[in-house]
This record gives C-alpha cells, structure tokens and sequence, in this order.
C-alpha cells in the first residue's frame, strides 16, 4: 500500500439503490448458495467414492467444482451480510484480500477449464494411447499451473490496485470489491494502470479462451472425419456439458471485464455480475449432472447412501438416549 493513501475504509453500495428487494434479494441468494455448494460437494463426494470415474476427465471437473465453490465462498456470504446490515464497509486490507482470491480463483477456473478442453482432445484424438498421455503426474501438473498462474496474475492486478492513493470518495458501486468499482475511486489511476490491468485480464480470458478454441477446433475436425454418426455424437456428447459451460462463463466474463468502461456501465455490470457469480456456478454443476449419464448414477448412489445414513444416525441416537 502506498503510503499516501487516505482511505481506510470502502462503503460497498451494491443493492442499496434497492431498498425494497434486499430482503428477496437475500432470499435468493441465500437459497442459490446453498444450492451451489450442496451440488458441487455433492459432485465432489460422488467422483471421490467412484472408482470408475477415477480418470482424468472427472478429476479436473472435480478440481473445477472445488474451484467454483470456493469463489463463491469470497463473495456470496458478505453479499448476504450486507444485505441485512446497515453498516457496509470494508476495510482496504478486506477489500485487497477478497479481490486477490476472487480473481485468483476465477483466473484458476479459466485454465482449468483450458487443461479440460485438452483432455478431450486427447481422449479423442488418441483413445489407445490416453492414460500414458494423461497420466496423474500430468493432471496434478496442469492443476498447479492452472492454480500458480492464476495466483499470480490476480497478485499482480492487487498489488498494481492498491498501491494507488484513493482520496477521493470510498463509495464502490458494487456488491464485492471488483476491479473497475475500485479503481475509478484513485487519485492517480492513469491509462498504463488501465491498460496494464487490461492486458492481464485479457492474458487470463482471451489466452484460455484460445486454448480451449484451438483444442475444439481439433476435436471437431477429428469428428467430422469419423465414419459414423453413432460415434460422432458420442465423441461430441463428451465434450458438449464442458463447452456450454465455457460459452456461459467466458460469455458474461468478457463482456463485463474486456470492453471499456465508463462510471456509468457499473449498474449494469453489478447486474452481470451477480450472473457470473451466483448463476452461472449454480448451472454450471447442473449441466454436467444432466448431461453425463455417469455423473447421474453416481450422484444417485451418493444420495441413495445418504437416505440410509441418517435414519441410521437417528435410530443410534434414539437408543442411546
């Protein structure tokens, strides 16, 4: 932090211009993100106790719900705060803490959704010789880098962020500390700043985007030169759930964090906003539930066990008592 910062505290502002929906907001909110995480801990305990789906395809989509959880664990709980709470604030140490782990994370799920795009490459193109190709050494490496260079590009934006002075109004227009929001509160932000932060959002979105499009284009030209139909759908249904996630997330992202902004679009991406972070990692577990058959079944057996383990639980109580 520069020492000639003179704002200790931000006021996040979010859905106060909306006074009569805080109480439904909340509502629906609350009810998203207990839907979020019981379904991607439930996809999570459903790979893990699977052995047939101890491959690499589940293992990155397990890593990706861990991933998704997570960063709905930064922002929806204090979204939820200060919806019932007078007093908004956030100090600037909090507000430095939540933007690196939000765009750590979310920088992390890009990639990982990169390493995903890969594997069905790989699976496809090269069937006979998939688990040499991607072994577990492999996936953990793909993993780690995924998470190392997220972490450090979000550093990166944080460090560049906080060491501006801001002494002028501690207002963000937003629900969590977002780049933009915060940003346009410093004295001294220039265009370098802007440009710089810019140029590492779109090293994160663009440069996984094309990964993930170069490998697409390889996979479709491999399955228009299969014979027949029978295995062109089945090499495309597996790759169809990872590519209408890719197209909801790189969708709402883009838009929001790659075109110029202006004080007056931060109504508008405080909208998308809640769309990225609350909606599509609530679909994101559905579309994979619904359109992988394995992940059905498995789930299914996940729930069966849980309905046996709690009348257990409670019967065992009722005898000790």
């Amino acid at each position: 932090m520069g020492n000639h910062t003179t704002v200790s505290t931000f006021l996040l502002w979010g859905f106060s211009s909306f006074p009569d929906l805080q109480i439904l907001l909340f509502v629906m909110i609350f009810f998203s993100h207990a839907t979020i995480l019981t379904a991607n801990v439930s996809i999570m305990v459903a790979i893990r106790l699977t052995c047939h789906l101890h491959t690499p395809m589940y293992f990155f989509l397990c890593s990706l719900a861990f991933s998704e959880t997570c960063t709905t664990m930064v922002i929806i709980p204090c979204m939820l705060v200060d919806l019932l709470s007078d007093s908004k604030t956030i100090s600037l140490p909090e507000c430095a803490t939540q933007m690196f782990f939000f765009f750590g994370l979310s920088s992390s799920n890009c990639f990982i959704m990169a390493a995903m795009s890969y594997d069905r490459y790989t699976a496809i193109h090269s069937p006979l010789h998939y688990p040499v190709l991607m072994t577990r050494k492999i996936c953990f490496q793909l993993m780690t880098a995924s998470w190392v260079v997220g972490c450090l590009v979000s550093l990166c934006i944080v460090i560049m962020v906080f060491n501006l002075s801001f002494c002028d109004s501690n207002i963000i227009q937003h629900f969590f500390c977002d780049i933009s929001p915060v940003v346009c509160l410093a004295c001294d932000y220039t265009p370098y700043h802007e440009m710089a932060v810019f140029m590492l959002s779109a090293f994160v979105l663009v440069g996984s985007f094309i990964l993930i499009m170069i490998s697409y284009v390889f996979i479709g030209s491999i399955i228009m030169k299969m014979p027949s139909a029978k295995g062109r759908y089945k090499a495309f249904s597996t790759c169809s759930s990872h590519l209408t996630v890719v197209c909801m997330h790189y969708g709402f992202a883009g838009f929001v964090y790659l075109r110029p902004k202006d004080s007056g679009s931060f109504g508008e991406d405080m909208l998308r906003a809640v769309t990225y972070t609350v909606l599509t990692p609530l679909l994101n577990p559905i579309v994979y539930s619904l359109r992988n058959e394995e992940m059905q079944i498995a789930l299914r057996k996940v729930l069966d066990s849980t309905h046996r383990f709690i009348p257990q639980m409670v019967n065992k109580r009722t005898l000790n008592i």
